[in-house]
């Protein structure tokens, strides 16, 4: 695999980054209500991650996306708690390292954005993922935080930054 760019989102990435999204939900079962496949930011991702206290990265392979990850408040939550959003790659950029540089990049912007805490909300089988979690230091917590919408979601995770 050739080296991996990570960089803001922008304008240009709102397809290919939707199109991402409602690739990689679908292989892990992740479809119907209460997913995040249906939240209406997947089409606009640059604008829905533009306001204050957001950042939304994605991942370049020799000038192609192949994923991407956030963060943002926590709806409903405390104003010092930020969700994880969004963090998905298609299959060929997997176990490259780029999730671990995505995981970095998103919680440095956490801490600079003055989060001190960071929840995130995944699914059973998400198995890469949640050992993703785990080694970046987050710990499972037995019930959902905030607000999210994502009632599909079975496995909860927070992290002290």
């Amino acid at each position: 695999m050739s080296t991996f760019t990570i960089r803001p989102i922008e304008a240009r990435d709102d397809e290919a980054m939707a199109s991402i999204i409602r690739t990689v939900m679908p292989e892990f079962g992740a479809v119907g209500d209460g997913f995040a496949i249906n939240d209406p930011e997947v089409d606009w991702m640059s604008k829905s991650y533009s306001g204050p206290r957001c950042a939304y990265f994605v991942v370049e392979i020799d000038g192609v996306l192949m994923g991407g990850g956030g963060i943002a408040p926590l709806a409903g939550g405390a104003p010092d708690v930020c969700e994880l959003r969004k963090m998905y790659f298609l299959p060929a950029s997997r176990g490259h390292g780029a999730g671990t540089a995505m995981m970095q990049r998103c919680l440095d912007a956490a801490r600079r954005l003055g989060f001190r805490q960071c929840y995130l909300e995944t699914l059973s089988g998400m198995d890469a993922a949640m050992r993703l979690y785990e080694r970046s230091g987050f710990h499972r917590v037995p019930c959902t935080m905030g607000d999210t919408g994502h009632g599909g979601c079975n496995t909860f995770y927070l992290l002290d930054l």
